[in-house]
């Protein structure tokens, strides 16, 4: 089977109901950008940045997968598929994909805030006070502004062996993440679907490559899906 790989960001979750953080000046749902998802916001207000989530990690769970994540998921039948996504939900697991790789980690999950790798499970809210069997103050298992991309590194050979890609719902204006188009040397089709398709930062020779779907993450995919089952039996 094609290898193919989806790059997923806010806008297919959007359609789920889940708001993006590039809202109208900077803010997320209502909060400066700053405040809540930047580690200086975290060392700033810690109990904001937690009510913050919590209310974020409940609007998750009261969520569904739409449309775009099911086709997504169906279309491992017939490709070798693997999801690297910027968001931070669940909602590709729960639409039944079976590999996904999470760049800016996992709202429900937390970590000790003296060991990155000592993460645990979270469907509930997390206070102040709450620790680790270590004895660590709990945060949410967030990537936020201003600390490292640790998938990073994981996501770059998957990009490299991609034969088909195809970006949903992504502005590809957060970095270092929007910068790995830049590693799809061997990938004959790039497709990208997005209302409001940003081009300015990709390379020339990766453009002449790619087919934009100037439509929102259901419609994009449901445009699309056809013509990649298609290319599968080919």
């Amino acid at each position: 089977m094609k290898k193919l790989v989806f790059f997923t960001g806010a806008g297919i979750s959007q359609e789920s109901g889940l708001q993006t953080f590039r809202g109208a000046g900077g803010l997320w749902e209502g909060r400066d950008v700053s405040e809540v998802a930047s580690i200086e916001g975290w060392h700033r207000n810690p109990q904001l940045v937690l009510d913050f989530y919590n209310q974020r990690r409940k609007q998750l769970l009261d969520s569904k997968p739409n449309q775009a994540h099911h086709f997504i998921a169906s279309l491992e039948n017939v490709f070798d598929i693997e999801v690297i996504t910027q968001n931070v939900d669940d909602l590709h697991e729960r639409a039944g994909s079976s590999s996904v790789l999470h760049l800016h980690g996992e709202l429900l999950k937390c970590r000790s805030v003296d060991n990155d790798d000592r993460i645990y499970s979270c469907l509930d809210d997390i206070h102040l006070g709450d620790v680790d069997s270590f004895g660590a103050q709990l945060r949410p298992h967030i990537v936020w502004f201003g600390e490292m991309v640790p998938m990073l590194e994981n996501a770059i050979p998957i990009i490299q062996s991609a034969e088909i890609i195809v970006v949903v719902g992504t502005s590809l204006q957060v970095y270092p993440a929007a910068g790995l188009l830049q590693y799809a040397a061997r990938a004959e089709k790039i497709y990208y679907i997005d209302p409001f398709p940003n081009l300015s930062n990709l390379p020339d020779q990766l453009i002449v490559r790619l087919k934009c779907l100037q439509q929102p993450a259901t419609e994009g995919m449901k445009q699309l899906y056809d013509q990649l089952l298609e290319i599968a039996v080919k």
